[in-house]
């Protein structure tokens, strides 16, 4: 396939809020960028793509005052800057959300919207209503479904990442950069950031949104830049680009290859089939939940088919997560019974999950799936410690055989099994936590968000992780957001709403995300459910 062609964007008379141009950005011996050009109008939305590693988050660090460039230019307003540090990229007006939230946990989310801006006395006191008022008000007029009395560390990681948002949207803010705001957002609370972001670029704000969701660029944006390895690879006006030229500027080369891959296996997105029809047709439920209730669960029924696909969809707070970390063990079973091949299933910590073959990749990678400060190997190791000890002590080679092994499958991309996870792109970390459980494979395998932060290449390969754990008769219960990735996955769907699963539909008798969207927002307990 040909590259693609650069559409130029439509001309317009107001002069860029914000130009880079020809900037450069060397790390030791890696040329992070490489003369990249971006342009944003004041009141646009434009669209800032690529795969993990292509220069995006390199230029955000630059432009929030993180790193320094080393050539070009960067201007505001015509003002050419060089910001010394956050603090002065703050003064200047840019304010930058990034996937690796920077809440303060302890406090509560007003606190947190406020922090360094307080109301406060002649002596110094923080006016507590007042800041509350101001944040209930802000709140209310975005329609924002959040209390500004919750502590952030009782939030689910979709509300922190929403008070995230909403830190950076009261700010005084001339530049807003949003780096994958929607992450774990449903499509209600996506709509809500949207009518946000439109609110702050009616007052003049430019936005520069960095996402893998494609389908969000036609949603929201007027214009797209693509990085590809440290360099432009095409500038489009949304209104005159589609799917397919995008995908085939993100990927370049690879692009056919993929495409070919992808429609051999699932079709198109669209109409794509379950990762797993043939095999679910053996009928054998490998997991099953009767009435199972906590403190957050009421009388889950649920079973899981060998060979089978089975989501969870819901609002942020139905409970997905909290299924998820029951059968896991990081939440007690109070009432009702699991089964596992069809035996009692007793699980009290998630190493009694572990050692009967259930696995787990959690939303947040970071805090719930790796230890960043430690080695790929470490970090595969950890959880099969017993496989690979002998008398106590840890058998080096054959934990390094399989690391080595364990990235080659999965196309890991770091210099060896030594690297430091910290040091991987979003990508190669979340396939790092899913080759934790790549070797044995689980008996069944628990997904929550299992694609977030990660980029269009890195995801099929992550849907054919699941593919081949599929076919191998695994039985996987997956938790997306991302409707469309649902739709593709899944055989069967089951739809969450205040701790218990109140419906369940074949993946046949939905066509489309929107279809989808409609049967969550409109589906609600029973009454016998509800007392």
């Amino acid at each position: 396939m040909n590259e693609p062609v650069a559409v130029a964007a439509a001309s317009s008379p107001r002069a860029p809020l914000i130009r880079v141009a020809g900037v450069t950005k060397r790390f030791g011996g890696v040329q992070a960028l490489r003369g990249v050009n971006l342009e944003v109008l004041p009141g646009e939305v434009h669209a800032l793509l690529g795969e993990n590693g292509a220069g995006k988050s390199t230029l955000i660090k630059i432009l929030s005052g993180v790193h320094a460039y080393d050539e070009g230019s960067i201007e505001i307003a015509g003002q050419k800057v060089a910001f010394e540090s956050p603090a002065k990229s703050r003064e200047a007006g840019v304010a930058v959300v990034y996937q690796d939230l920077s809440l303060v946990e302890s406090l509560s989310v007003g606190a947190n919207l406020m922090l360094g801006r307080e109301p406060r006395t002649s002596l110094g006191f923080v006016k507590k209503r007042e800041l509350m008022a101001q944040v209930s008000a802000f709140l209310r007029e975005h329609n924002i479904p959040l209390d500004p009395r919750a502590p952030v560390d009782s939030l689910p990681f979709a509300y922190r990442q929403m008070t995230e948002i909403c830190k950076a949207l009261m700010g005084d803010v001339r530049v807003l950069i949003l780096d994958e705001p929607t992450s774990a957002l449903t499509g209600g609370e996506e709509q809500i950031l949207f009518d946000a972001i439109r609110t702050v670029t009616a007052r003049g704000v430019g936005v520069i949104y960095v996402t893998h969701r494609l389908n969000e660029v036609f949603r929201i944006s007027q214009r797209v830049t693509v990085f590809r390895d440290g360099a432009n690879a095409g500038q489009f006006a949304t209104a005159e680009t589609d799917m397919k030229q995008l995908v085939a500027a993100i990927v370049g080369p690879r692009h056919a290859a993929m495409q070919a891959r992808q429609e051999t296996s699932t079709g198109t997105a669209s109409e794509s089939a379950p990762a797993a029809q043939s095999a679910s047709a053996l009928d054998t439920p490998v997991l099953k939940l009767s009435s199972v209730s906590n403190a957050r669960l009421h009388r889950v029924n649920f079973d899981v088919l060998k060979g089978e696909v089975h989501g969870l969809a819901g609002l942020i707070g139905s409970g997905r997560t909290e299924i998820l970390q029951t059968i896991f063990g990081l939440l007690p079973v109070q009432g009702g019974a699991i089964q596992l091949d069809g035996a009692p299933l007793a699980v009290r910590r998630p190493a009694d999950a572990i050692r009967h073959g259930v696995a787990l990749v959690p939303e947040d990678r970071h805090l719930q799936g790796l230890v960043l400060d430690h080695s790929i190997e470490r970090n595969l190791t950890l959880p099969r410690l017993p496989q690979f000890s002998r008398g106590g002590w840890l058998r080096a080679q054959a934990a390094a055989l399989q690391a080595r092994a364990a990235m080659k499958q999965l196309s890991v991309k770091a210099t060896d099994a030594s690297t430091q996870v910290k040091f991987l792109s979003g990508g190669n970390q979340q396939k790092v936590v899913f080759a934790k459980w790549n070797h044995p494979r689980p008996k069944v395998l628990l997904l929550d968000e299992p694609t977030v932060g990660v980029d269009v290449g890195a995801r099929e390969e992550i849907y054919g992780v699941v593919r081949d754990a599929v076919h191998a008769g695994t039985g996987v219960v997956v938790v997306s957001s991302d409707l469309d990735e649902l739709l593709r996955l899944c055989d069967r769907i089951s739809i969450v709403v205040d701790g218990s699963i109140v419906r369940t539909v074949e993946r046949a008798e939905i066509r489309t995300a929107e279809e989808l969207h409609h049967l969550i927002q409109l589906t609600r307990p029973t009454e016998e459910l509800a007392t």
